[in-house]
């Protein structure tokens, strides 16, 4: 058969038409799906193609082709289009309540159109104020319509130029709310800066615009981007500097240029101050060139100094005798401490810096309640801090004192951009005592001991076994295995935990042992097997919806969290949410971003520090209300409400089951963990050992038995690049 010819623009079919509704809308492509209603024609026509920000109302003239889809029948397949607005009082109505503008929904479209008619978006767009003159518009919404409706005008006009420039229209809001007016002139400027200021926009994105905007391939620009890039991205993986042959390997693979252009960048980046390359010695003994970027080497510089300074430093409070810090325990308590334990409480009062570490049930909120009973003989300057909200809960529950977490603890002041306790304005504190300190990364830890007195003693708390940071940095790692600090490791469990089989096989799996399984009444752990991935996720559904609430009257919403190894696959976190979702909170009414969708009562977390709002990565919550006509949308999170603009909803996403990794730093009554081998990856000893640490009551794993064989027995660790280690040793 002949190949067709390629249709000519005079070959293409033309159709005008009002949108009347998107039926489908990925926003990574801005591939729709919607429907069209178009004069002489009896019903509405569906029409497919890539449209940007399709807008119920408006008016599509389309440049495309008739297609006939087996399953949907005629289609009509975009391949251009313009925009107009509506004429049509309909048409307006339809389009203003489509949410396009905050403060305008539905019925107060409805409103709007039936006092101005025709004439509504002229009203809008030159006479805003005259919108008072519609029973029930203050002067607060009117002035809310008129600044969305510049910003959707600016928007468009941004999102036009991106389209034309290979950006997809779901990143136009982002960059205006990071740019506002001077968008287009930033992009044009210096479109890498997307790669790096813009959450969802990576490097390939922006090198496409560069290319579009006439910047050439082996320009030193692109090249400096590109290392820069790389290194942010090698930092999310956990490093804090990479070696320069290997950075250079990496930025090749982005780039594919001459590599002489790439080392030629590199030269210039630490001329500018952007980088530092520091010579080191490696584990065998060579000499490496270690490409920091500035911040992170500046970091791992002065948390060194800080610790070694706190350390070095004289107390404010008085020096307290070991033995009279014992009796102080003995008689609040009435009980015998441990030989370990009591060497970590004696080495709280005669250290000024030190790590406990231990795994659960060894004991270690009795011996932050016993250095808390000493120390408050002599001092109430105590502030006790975590790196999540729920691990500085569950320290208040524990020692009956509030504890805050470190984000809160520096007050961050959102006005100027930065923590407002830092070395000019301290914490007033004599003791701090940190929890689940395996979670700090290398930059957190930098501001903290920027606001911690030299005076105050430092405790570090927490469990080495578990996953390192998602942050850059091994932070507690290098702590313990520089020498410099007394560590006390627990590892005898106490006779009360020897009765959790949860406890007891957290144990053994962190010793490279396969759990016991014990699949009775009265277990607390219990292991399903099921091999294939389809299985393992309608087992997940059955436990979480009916057997467990059922068995154990377990609340499916707030007492179960399922925790995956990864995001992608049929348990991964994507999958698992979508059928949780469907089977724990069917709510016919529902709103996109992206590909995401959000019902009220839905469980979601939060996936970016928030310092506006108060709320870090990690923090869970359940929507309350979805309010269509200021585009918003109302989270509870630990009781207090957190409201979210649409444009805000990236920070979001839905949480009935979450990562192991962001699952650190919580507990929950239930845990149900699926182990396949399709997450062979990921499945490691400290993964799965984080996982089962999260379940407070009840652990339950499914899956496959060579799974959870081969992640016991993977005790290695991806290897994090960090000095600290050495510098603290210097």
């Amino acid at each position: 058969m002949a190949q067709a010819q390629r249709k000519t623009v005079s070959q293409l079919s033309q159709l005008s038409g009002q949108l009347e509704r998107v039926t489908f809308q990925n926003t990574e492509n801005d591939y729709v799906v919607a429907r069209v209603r178009v004069k002489g024609y009896t019903d509405l026509v569906t029409v497919v193609g890539n449209i940007t920000s399709p807008t119920p109302g408006e008016i599509l003239n389309m440049s495309g082709e008739w297609i006939s889809h087996p399953k949907f029948g005629d289609q009509f397949k975009v391949l251009s289009y313009t925009t107009s607005i509506p004429a049509s009082v309909a048409g307006i109505a339809k389009y203003l309540g489509s949410g396009l503008i905050k403060g305008i929904g539905p019925v107060m479209a409805k409103r709007i159109v039936a006092k101005f008619g025709e004439s509504t978006l002229e009203i809008i767009e030159n006479r805003v104020d005259r919108l008072l003159e519609i029973p029930g518009i203050g002067k607060q919404r009117v002035d809310m319509i008129g600044k969305a409706w510049s910003e959707q005008k600016e928007i468009r006009t941004v999102m036009l130029f991106l389209q034309s420039n290979g950006v997809s229209s779901s990143y136009a809001s982002k960059i205006y709310r990071q740019y506002g007016n001077e968008s287009i002139s930033i992009v044009v400027e210096n479109p890498y800066r997307l790669a790096y200021d813009i959450s969802g926009i990576g490097f390939v994105t922006a090198d496409q615009i560069a290319q579009k905007l006439g910047f050439e391939a082996n320009s030193p620009q692109r090249a400096e981007a590109g290392i820069l890039f790389a290194l942010f991205k090698l930092t999310e993986d956990g490093h804090t500097f990479y070696p320069a042959d290997l950075l250079l390997n990496q930025a090749f693979e982005i780039l594919n240029v001459d590599i002489k252009i790439l080392e030629q960048a590199l030269k210039s980046l630490e001329n500018e101050q952007k980088i530092v390359i520091e010579d080191i010695n490696n584990d065998d003994g060579d000499t490496i060139q270690a490409v920091f970027l500035k911040g992170y080497h500046i970091a791992e510089i002065q948390i060194a100094d800080m610790l070694k300074n706190i350390k070095n430093a004289r107390k404010r409070m008085p020096n307290i005798d070991p033995d009279q810090g014992m009796e102080i325990v003995r008689q609040s308590f009435s009980i015998s401490l441990a030989e370990r334990q009591e060497e970590a409480v004696r080495a709280s009062v005669q250290n000024k810096v030190m790590v406990i570490t231990g795994q659960p049930g060894t004991g270690k909120t009795t011996i932050t309640r016993s250095i808390l009973q000493i120390f408050s003989a002599f001092t109430n300057r105590i502030l006790l801090a975590a790196p999540t909200g729920r691990a500085a809960k569950r320290m208040s529950e524990a020692t009956w004192r509030e504890a805050k977490t470190i984000h809160r603890l520096l007050e961050y002041n959102v006005a100027k951009g930065k923590f407002q306790k830092n070395d000019d304005y301290q914490l007033d504190c004599d003791l701090i005592i940190i929890d689940e300190s395996s979670m700090i990364d290398t930059m957190l830890m930098y501001h903290l001991l920027k606001a911690i007195p030299q005076f105050a003693t430092v405790i570090f708390i927490g469990d080495i076994n578990q996953l390192p940071s998602v942050g850059a940095g091994s932070v507690l790692r290098d702590l313990i295995d520089s020498g410099t600090f007394p560590v006390i490791e627990l590892n005898e469990i106490f006779r009360q935990a020897r009765k959790s089989n949860i406890i007891l096989n957290a144990h053994r799996i962190n010793e490279g042992k396969f759990p016991i399984i014990d699949n009775g009444e009265n277990s607390d752990f219990y292991f399903v097997e099921e091999n294939e991935s389809d299985k393992v996720l309608e087992k997940i559904l059955s436990m979480v919806t009916s057997r467990i609430p059922n068995h154990f009257g377990y609340d499916s919403m707030t007492d179960i969290q399922v925790l995956t190894p990864m995001n992608r696959g049929v348990v991964g976190t994507l999958g698992l949410n979508d059928a949780l979702q469907q089977a724990l909170n069917p709510n016919s009414f529902e709103i996109s971003s992206g590909m995401r969708k959000f019902r009220v009562d839905d469980k979601v977390m939060q996936i970016k520090n928030d310092y506006d709002k108060d709320v870090f990565n990690g923090d869970i919550g359940f929507i309350t209300q979805i309010d269509t006509e200021e585009h918003r949308v109302v989270v509870n999170v630990d009781g207090r409400d957190v409201n979210y603009d649409y444009n805000e909803l990236d920070e979001l996403v839905l949480a009935y089951a979450v990562s192991i990794h962001k699952s650190q730093g919580s507990e929950y009554p239930v845990v149900v963990i699926p182990i396949v081998t399709a997450h062979y990856i990921m499945l490691a000893k400290n993964l799965i050992y984080t996982g089962v640490t999260r379940g407070k009551k009840l652990v339950v794993l499914i899956g496959s038995k060579k799974a959870l064989f081969l992640a016991v027995k993977n005790d290695k660790t991806a290897k994090r690049f960090t000095r600290l280690r050495e510098r603290l040793c210097e």
